[in-house]
């Protein structure tokens, strides 16, 4: 096959970050004098960017959002590590596919700072040709213009390229920007209405799609 675009979400595709999310998302909630909230009700507002994650996770209270976004970024990052890991066969899997001659990039929602800083913790930044989050991104997803800008970047045309992720918003961003998706079933997520061109339940499983690549021309 040709060389193939591939870009992952991070939070559900490539790291299991919800029980550090929860954890200062509870923080947060404790500095407030708040009740704490169940796991699943948080790992239910992720997936916008951490400004919706915090108004939802203040919804109905007199706290101030930016002041909680302040909060919420400096306990975060005081829990960046503490549980978060690779899903299973990630690492392995990204080295495969990068050796085939895949160019791999991630869009997320997630703070530049905080992406940068898991990718780099678990030994994987060397593999990501582009890495666009929250802090460089000219939009955040569901908009297509991240997927647009790594296309570019990349040099890829948009039938080169998939996105891959565990949310309604990987699917969206990456059919409006025209190219294909494949949902991963192991993530925090879910699609909503959008209907993916292909699901996957393991890492693995999303590795045996993608033999080597060459390029246009080869």
């Amino acid at each position: 096959m040709l060389r193939q675009a591939l870009i992952f979400d991070l939070d559900g595709t490539l790291i299991d970050t919800r029980r550090d999310i929860v954890i200062a998302v509870n923080e947060m909630r404790r500095f407030y004098h708040l009740p704490l909230l169940a796991e699943d009700v948080i790992a239910g507002y992720v997936g916008d960017g951490v400004k919706k994650l915090v108004e939802r996770a203040i919804q109905g209270t007199a706290v101030d959002l930016e002041e909680a976004l302040v909060v919420q970024r400096r306990l975060y990052r005081a829990h960046l590590f503490d549980t978060s890991t690779l899903y299973p066969g990630v690492e392995a899997g990204l080295r495969t596919l990068h050796h085939r001659g895949h160019s791999l990039s991630v869009v997320t929602n997630k703070l530049l700072e905080f992406t940068e800083s898991l990718l780099v913790h678990f030994n994987v930044r060397d593999l990501f040709q582009v890495v666009i989050g929250d802090g460089n991104a000219p939009t955040l997803k569901p908009h297509p213009a991240g997927i647009l800008e790594t296309l570019r970047l990349t040099g890829t045309p948009p039938e080169a390229a998939w996105v891959i992720g565990d949310h309604h918003t990987d699917l969206e961003s990456g059919r409006r920007a025209g190219v294909r998706r494949i949902f991963v079933t192991w993530g925090i997520g879910h699609p909503g209405t959008e209907t993916p061109d292909a699901r996957v339940n393991s890492f693995e499983e999303l590795v045996q799609r993608f033999p080597f690549g060459q390029l246009h021309g080869s």
